[in-house]
């Protein structure tokens, strides 16, 4: 006996979403077996039936992105597709970061839907043909190197007291540094770092992770 895909279906446009679940409907194959409107009804739709596939609209209300997070994280099994008239690339990254196994244009004919379900359910990947050239290029391009990965372990740790609030002058005293070699730890680091104050460099520093939470003042 062939296995039943169980989905969920959320989009807030009644006239469409009415000939989407005939088409689904159509394939014995597949069950839609909620119907849904915004974000929140969504992720709760999923909770409650645990489907296959999640079909979501990226513009309803709520957002079908942040939709498609919350979903990811609460049932991670479900298949995330994203059905959009959007063909903006940012849509279509933030869909395949968010999790999305498929991106699918609403030109798309019910049969080719169907079959593109189907190979999703299977374990494959679908992205519109006119977008997934720009994924891909996305994708593959050269990323920037992270600055912080230019630091030495030193400057690190200066950093790092630095996001926690220490002037130059208890730096040096934690560390066993003059104060003069702590102000030349932090010309270098600033000049890595490419900021031009220690604010700034705080602020990297707390993006990586390096801050303790101690609280205190900076000082320019």
């Amino acid at each position: 006996m062939t296995e039943v895909i169980r989905i969920v279906v959320a989009d807030d446009h009644p006239m469409f979403l009415d000939g989407l679940v005939a088409t689904l409907s159509a394939d014995d194959e597949l069950e839609v077996v909620a119907i849904v409107g915004d974000a929140t009804a969504a992720v709760r739709a999923i909770r409650e039936h645990a489907p296959d596939i999640a079909l979501l609209d990226v513009a309803m209300p709520g957002g079908g992105l942040e939709a498609a997070r919350q979903i990811a994280a609460a049932s991670p099994a479900t298949r995330l597709v994203m059905l959009t008239s959007s063909e903006n690339e940012d849509d279509l990254m933030a869909a395949m970061k968010a999790g999305a196994r498929g991106y699918v244009l609403k030109g798309v004919s019910g049969r080719d839907l169907r079959a593109i379900l189907k190979s999703i359910h299977a374990g494959r990947t679908y992205l519109a043909p006119g977008l997934a050239y720009g994924a891909l290029h996305e994708l593959t391009k050269p990323r920037t190197p992270n600055p912080i990965d230019e630091l030495t372990g030193r400057e690190r740790e200066v950093l790092a007291l630095v996001a926690s609030g220490l002037s130059n002058a208890e730096i040096g005293g934690r560390l066993g540094l003059a104060e003069k070699t702590v102000k030349h730890y932090m010309t270098s680091i600033l000049g890595k770092l490419q900021v031009a104050s220690r604010v700034e460099a705080a602020l990297l520093a707390y993006k990586a992770g390096l801050a303790s939470g101690e609280d205190g003042s900076t000082e320019d």
